[in-house]
């Protein structure tokens, strides 16, 4: 499957943005898909996550409350909902595309196969 994310820009804190994750190519049903997010020199951090089949979502501390994940099935699409935005909120954002079942809390980078290019979403104070 091809992940293609968007919708990344300049922002400044408090302010909204929405990101969005194309998928294309899908001959599989997913497990989940997530967003993660890095900075540079640090590893990439899971932000948050949705289990297809019931839809159950988890969220990273960091951003609970604050970001929403969401999908558009007839699209093939998933959604971060990013509001109230904060300067540590800036990274380069990816989406990622899970075909094997795992712990949602536990979520690694490894327990997903198909990564998008990633977006960069960069808030000045």
């Amino acid at each position: 499957v091809h992940l293609v994310e968007s919708g990344g820009g300049v922002v400044q804190a408090g302010d909204s943005l929405r990101l969005s994750c194309a998928a294309s190519g899908r001959t599989f049903r997913s497990y989940a898909m997530a967003w993660f997010r890095q900075t540079p020199g640090k590893e990439r951090e899971l932000i948050a996550v949705l289990r297809e089949r019931d839809t159950i979502t988890y969220y990273a501390d960091s951003v609970k409350g604050r970001f929403t994940i969401s999908r558009d099935y007839d699209k093939d699409t998933v959604y971060l909902q990013m509001d109230s935005l904060k300067p540590e909120d800036t990274a380069v954002y990816f989406c990622a595309d899970a075909t094997s079942s795992f712990p949602l809390s536990g979520a690694r980078k490894s327990d997903f196969e198909f990564w998008g290019q990633g977006t960069q979403v960069t808030v000045s104070s």
